[in-house]
C-alpha cells in the first residue's frame, strides 16, 4: 500500500515541479524584459522625436529655396547612403572612413603608449609629477589651430601630421585618468605591501595597476572618441595622402551638398560611437566581473 501511495503521488510531484519551473521562468523573464524595455524605449522615443523635429525644420520652417541647408532624413538616406558609385557615393565615403579609422587608431595607440608611460613615471616620483603636469595642462589648453603651422612645418601636410593631431588631442585624458587610478589604491594595502618589503615594481604590478584599471578604461573611452575628432580635424588642414572624412566634409560643405554632408557627419559619429563601445566591451570583459567601480565609471 505504501508503494502504491508513492506511485500515485509521483505524477502530482512532477506536475508541481513543472509548475514551479514555469513560475521561476516567468519571474526571471519579467525583470529581463523590463530592463530591455527601459534600455531601448527611451533612446528610440528620443530618436523619433529628433526625426520629427528634423522633418519639421525641413518642411515647415525652411523655405523651399533654403531647404538645401537641411534636407529631410529620407533624402539624406537615399542620396547619402543608397548611391554606391560615383564621385560622392557611399563607396568613396567608406574608403574615407577607413582612412580616418587608421589615422585615429595609430594616433590612439601612440597616445596610450606615451600617456601610460608618463602616468607611471609620475606616480612613482612626486618630483616628476610636479615637473611634468603643468606642461601637460598647457599642451591640452593650446588650440590646435594655433599650432597647425608648426605641425605642417615639422611633419609636412600628410598622414603623419594627422596622427600628431590625434596624439595631442587624446593624450591628456589618458594621463590624468591613469595617474588618478594609480594613486587611488587604498593606504592599508600600501601598508600591507610595505610590511612584506615589496619592491616598487611588485607594488605597481600587483596593487596600483589593478586598482587603476577602472579609471584607465574610463580615460581610454574618452580618448578614443577624441582620437576620431583629431583624425577628422587633421583632415581639414593636412590634405595630402589618402582622403579622409574631414576632407569629404570640407568638400561637401564648399559645394553645398547637404545630403552627402550629413551622411559623412553620421559616419564620423558612428565611428566615434563604435570605438567607444569597443573599449566599453573590453572593460566589461577585463574588470566587469570583479570591480564595483567599473559600473560607476561606465
Amino acid at each position: 500500500m505504501h508503494f502504491e501511495e508513492i506511485a500515485m503521488s509521483k505524477p502530482k510531484n512532477q506536475k508541481l515541479l513543472r509548475d514551479q519551473g514555469k513560475n521561476w521562468r516567468i519571474e526571471i523573464s519579467i525583470p529581463y524584459f523590463r530592463s530591455v524595455l527601459q534600455n531601448t524605449v527611451p533612446p528610440l522615443a528620443f530618436g523619433l522625436f529628433i526625426l520629427g523635429g528634423w522633418y519639421l525644420i525641413s518642411y515647415a520652417i525652411l523655405d523651399e529655396k533654403k531647404r538645401f541647408l537641411l534636407q529631410p532624413p529620407h533624402k539624406v538616406l537615399v542620396n547619402g547612403f543608397f548611391e554606391w558609385g560615383g564621385r560622392d557615393g557611399l563607396a568613396e565615403m567608406l574608403l574615407s572612413l577607413w582612412s580616418s579609422t587608421k589615422v585615429a587608431g595609430i594616433g590612439l595607440f601612440f597616445a596610450i603608449l606615451i600617456g601610460f608611460s608618463l602616468a607611471v613615471l609620475m606616480s612613482q616620483a612626486v618630483a616628476v609629477e610636479k615637473a611634468l603636469f603643468p606642461y601637460l595642462v598647457t599642451l591640452q589648453a593650446i588650440p590646435i589651430l594655433a599650432i597647425v603651422p608648426l605641425i605642417m612645418f615639422w611633419w609636412g601636410s600628410g598622414q603623419t601630421s594627422r596622427v600628431v593631431v590625434c596624439i595631442i588631442i587624446s593624450l591628456f585624458p589618458i594621463i590624468v585618468n591613469t595617474l588618478f587610478g594609480l594613486q587611488s589604491a587604498e593606504k592599508d594595502m600600501h601598508d600591507l605591501f610595505t610590511l612584506h618589503n615589496a619592491s616598487s615594481f611588485t607594488r605597481l604590478r600587483k596593487l596600483m595597476i589593478p586598482a587603476a584599471l577602472p579609471a584607465i578604461f574610463a580615460g581610454l573611452r574618452i580618448s578614443a572618441g577624441l582620437s576620431v575628432i583629431g583624425a577628422i580635424v587633421g583632415d581639414f588642414f593636412f590634405g595630402k595622402g589618402e582622403v579622409g572624412l574631414g576632407q569629404l566634409i570640407k568638400r561637401f560643405s564648399s559645394e553645398l551638398q547637404g545630403e552627402e554632408l550629413i551622411a559623412a557627419v553620421i559616419l564620423s559619429s558612428a565611428l566615434g560611437v563604435a570605438v567607444f563601445l569597443f573599449f566599453t566591451w573590453i572593460q566589461n570583459r577585463a574588470i566587469g566581473r570583479w570591480s564595483d567601480r567599473a559600473e560607476l565609471i561606465s
